[in-house]
């Protein structure tokens, strides 16, 4: 199997745990407020590691290898890790969404349903976790790939139930929140296949690609999981499970990467 279709799948499989996390919302379970912080505590963690074990160094070896030890590996690193940030920046800017905490973001849209504004802005979050599955297969490290998505795939799980406790909480029944919270995974597959192609096409993007996808998962920790796992007075527990989330990731990526 080539390694298109290896990305394509792997981030697919990322994504499906998005659906797999939800499932508890259909069978009347539920968590504690502080259970669903550290959960996404925890998936941050998982996402912080990954941008630095599975990406940020993976890049840095490979730069070196095409440039030489010096100042271009940090460059490009510096580089992708900016225009990653940058490009989810822009993305929150310019398109409306709604976070069920921190309220409206974008310009005003208001012919758009407020449901479909939650929806648009969990997609958002999720493109650069699939872009990252995607590049990190189109590296041609298939084992270090299998990792990353399995790393992506554990987040995803406490960020489906989330996304569909806070559905449930809007008014809307258990399978709709269901099928919403679903759904925002399979973008996941969609910005994998982009990514894949494109570093596959050249390998001299590659290292610019992981670097990106990088800063891309560094932006959407800072300045949406994390500030939203402090907002109910359980920022320590949260800190917790970010942490228990980095050490989780660094072990399957030197274990098994």
């Amino acid at each position: 199997m080539n390694v298109i279709a290896l990305g394509f799948l792997g981030s697919l499989a990322a994504g499906l745990m998005t659906a797999a996390g939800a499932l508890p919302i259909l069978v009347g379970r539920t968590v504690t407020r502080r259970i669903n912080d550290v959960l996404l505590g925890f998936a941050a963690g998982v996402m912080l590691s990954a941008s630095f074990f599975s990406l940020i160094i993976p890049s840095l070896e490979i730069s070196a290898t095409q440039y030489g030890k010096g100042i271009f590996p940090a460059l490009i690193a510096m580089g992708g890790i900016i225009l990653g940030a940058a490009a989810i920046y822009l993305l929150d800017e310019r398109v409306p969404h709604r976070h069920f905490i921190k309220g409206y973001e974008g310009p005003k849209a208001e012919s758009i349903r407020k449901i479909w504004l939650f929806v648009i802005a969990i997609t958002l979050h999720n493109v650069p976790e699939g872009l990252a599955v995607g590049i990190g297969f189109g590296g041609g490290d298939i084992s270090a790939a299998t990792t990353l998505a399995l790393g992506i795939g554990l987040q995803n799980a406490p960020e489906g139930l989330a996304v569909a406790l806070a559905l449930q909480s809007e008014g809307y029944s258990k399978t709709y929140a269901f099928m919403v919270a679903s759904l925002t995974g399979l973008v996941e597959p969609v910005a994998g296949l982009a990514g894949v192609i494109a570093v596959s096409a050249s390998q001299f993007l590659l290292p610019w690609g992981l670097t990106f996808a990088a800063g891309a998962m560094i932006y959407v920790i800072s300045n949406e999981i994390i500030p939203e796992t402090h907002r109910h007075g359980h920022h320590k527990a949260a800190t917790a499970g970010l942490v228990i989330g980095v050490v989780v990731m660094m072990f399957l990526d030197v274990v098994f990467g």
